[in-house]
């Protein structure tokens, strides 16, 4: 059965456009049919300091994976492209921070309208209204996706953020 899979694709690392690039034909590779991406955003760091700018993007694709084998799909594309989480862990620590700067980042944004709470995931993902950088490409994309459990879209929530 084919799942419709919003994913967001993030970096402030090295060669970004090159990286998303690559991280978009291995999720066609090894992961689902790449229906849709968006134009690739700039954003400054949320959460922590850093004095990279983040690139991100939005992908939707179909997919026949279950939730955690796409998780563990996007995880083992995220290393490939160079994010070590072992590294970012103690990086974190050291510096108090809560995130860090990273060479690749695959959040699952929706799976289908499905709501998932599992140890290891969160769908949909639990700051999205919260972060411009995640509903501007979404926007793009779906703006008219109803989120599943705040029960508004996609654009109100991006018009809401914005009134903040």
């Amino acid at each position: 059965m084919s799942h419709r899979v919003t994913l967001l694709l993030g970096g402030n690392k090295g060669d970004m456009c090159s990286a998303l690039r690559r991280a978009v034909e291995l999720l066609e590779q090894r992961v689902g049919e790449v229906v849709a991406t968006s134009r690739i955003y700039r954003s400054q760091a949320w959460g922590f300091h850093a004095t990279e700018q983040f690139l991100n993007q939005a992908v939707v694709l179909h997919t026949n994976l279950e939730p955690e084998p796409l998780l563990d799909a996007t995880q083992a594309i995220e290393c490939e492209l160079g994010r070590d989480r072992r590294a970012e862990a103690e990086q974190k620590a050291a510096c108090g921070e809560r995130y860090c700067s990273r060479t690749m980042d695959i959040d699952i944004m929706f799976y289908d309208s499905e709501v998932i709470s599992t140890p290891r995931l969160q769908v949909p993902h639990p700051l999205m209204q919260e972060r411009a950088f995640a509903l501007e490409p979404l926007c793009e994309l779906m703006e008219e996706f109803r989120h599943p459990t705040l029960g508004l879209t996609l654009r109100e929530l991006n018009e809401n953020l914005k009134q903040r």
